[in-house]
């Protein structure tokens, strides 16, 4: 990916990132902390805070990137983000199955925001994109 089409793509998940850390870091808001609360039991506010770090700094490196400034750990970091959200996409869908497929749309329409999401991460990233 080329030009416009590629910053935009590039500052939207930098920009989402950086959010969904900032939101994480408490230990009960936004993605990430839905994510690990819902895989592990228990006072798992660390690993939302270590998640949601990792996030926040990939954010930022891809916001750096954008003005040509090269930080070689950066894919390293988008990977962690990406294995991250394709568990919750997993723990989605076995929440979803085991609702009995309840609210269909609904859930189509989240299950479709966090495969895009997963693919940003992806694309954004030199290394696998």
């Amino acid at each position: 990916m080329a030009g416009l089409g590629n910053l935009i793509w590039k500052l939207s998940v930098a920009l989402y990132l950086l959010a969904t850390g900032v939101l994480g870091l408490d230990g009960k808001a936004g993605h990430l902390a839905e994510i690990i609360t819902g895989i592990f039991k228990g006072d798992v506010k660390i690993l939302v805070i270590i998640a949601s770090v990792i996030a926040m700094v990939a954010g930022v490196l891809l916001i750096l990137e954008l003005f040509n400034i090269q930080v070689p750990i950066l894919d390293t970091l988008i990977l962690i983000v990406a294995i991250i959200w394709a568990v919750f996409i997993v723990f989605f869908l076995i929440k979803w199955i085991g609702s009995g497929f309840d609210k269909l749309w609904e859930a189509l329409q989240m299950l479709g925001v966090y495969v895009m999401v997963f693919a940003s991460l992806f694309i954004s990233s030199k290394k696998f994109g």
